[in-house]
């Protein structure tokens, strides 16, 4: 569905054109013999920003500003991950030690579940339509390299769990982009019908015409506006109702919305010596995004009148959380959505780098 822009849409979020960026460079060695991981990945988590290291383990990479969660991987060995951003010290020359992989407690236990036979076959399409979504971006992806995924079902607890044993591989000609997960696990409780997953999202650019590059920029733009990145972004920079978007507190006992006067108070909102925004909500917010409707796959699952007038999502809060400037957020454990941002998944997320 194609958005219709304003002049204040396009000028509200001020994320837009900005060109500062920060360095960070360094060494990755075995923690053991502290010898360099010659070829090691180095990068920024949901970005397409990423490089390898050279022989001497060593590697620099220049990082648009805001916050990134840094990943670094080794076949072999455990990968780590490090919050980062431009006001943090010590970035420049650091040395990164990997730690061998050993077997783990559940891993060594998995090996003696009954894993489903024929897993992707039954679990498949169920799989995808939880981690990748059923929007019509979600139905363009496609996963290269299903047979790395391993299926496990536990009967009494009606829960189906799922791991990979390596990065899945997927590509969303959509967006123009391939998506390469590492997927520590999903799972899916059929009880409650709540899904979890973990793992660290890499994004690559595909190569296209220039007419494919035409239409990623608008599928993306479409993408963009009214996700939990456009949000969060606006969040920031106090432009909620410029960009279309009204906020209400849920009462937890009777489920009401209860009008929102000033998302910006200083009781929740503040910024700190190096611009990061503390946001100290607690419980739920009802978010509405007033400048799209909801597209019609999501009404017609929904069981939703068509003439539903603009998406609606919630927001939980089980604690206050930091925002940077690029939308990037912490504890990304504390908030749970759903509604709207929670339909759209993995098929309709775009990096922290991302920039209209």
């Amino acid at each position: 569905m194609k958005k219709t822009l304003s002049l204040f849409l396009f000028l509200g979020c001020f994320f837009i054109g900005k060109s500062q960026n920060f360095l960070i460079s360094g060494k990755v060695i075995d923690a053991e013999t502290k010898q360099p991981l010659q070829g090691a990945s180095v990068f920024c988590i949901q970005t397409t920003i990423g490089t390898v290291v050279n022989n001497e383990g060593v590697f620099s990479m220049r990082l648009p500003s805001g916050g990134y969660e840094l990943g670094i991987s080794y076949n072999g060995y455990e990968t780590i991950s490090e919050r980062i951003n431009e006001h943090m010290e010590g970035l420049v020359d650091k040395i990164w030690e990997l730690k061998p992989k050993e077997k783990t407690l559940e891993a060594v236990s998995i090996v003696f579940t009954s894993e489903v036979k024929d897993g992707w076959e039954k679990y498949g399409d169920f799989f995808k339509a939880q981690f990748i979504g059923t929007s019509e971006n979600a139905k363009s992806c496609s996963i290269t390299n299903p047979e790395a995924l391993r299926f496990y079902y536990y009967k009494k607890k009606d829960k189906l769990k799922v791991i990979s044993k390596e990065d899945l591989i997927i590509n969303n000609p959509a967006l123009g982009y391939q998506v390469r997960y590492q997927l520590d696990s999903f799972i899916h409780e059929y009880k409650t019908g709540a899904t979890e997953s973990t793992g660290l999202p890499f994004f690559k650019q595909l190569d296209g015409t220039e007419s494919d590059s035409l239409g990623w920029v608008e599928k993306r733009s479409e993408a963009y506006y009214g996700s939990i990145l456009h949000f969060f972004r606006c969040y920031y920079d106090s432009t909620l109702n410029l960009n279309g978007y009204k906020i209400e507190y849920i009462n937890e006992q009777s489920g009401s919305p209860i009008q929102f006067k000033n998302p910006y108070d200083s009781s929740i909102y503040s910024k700190t010596i190096y611009d990061q925004l503390e946001l100290n909500l607690a419980g739920k917010i009802r978010v509405q995004y007033k400048e799209e409707k909801p597209a019609l796959i999501y009404l017609t699952e929904k069981k939703l009148p068509a003439s539903t007038p603009f998406q609606i999502s919630i927001i939980k809060f089980l604690n206050g959380i930091s925002i940077e400037e690029n939308g990037y957020f912490y504890d990304q454990h504390d908030i749970f959505y759903s509604g709207y941002m929670d339909w759209e998944k993995l098929g309709d997320m775009l990096p922290y780098d991302f920039d209209l």
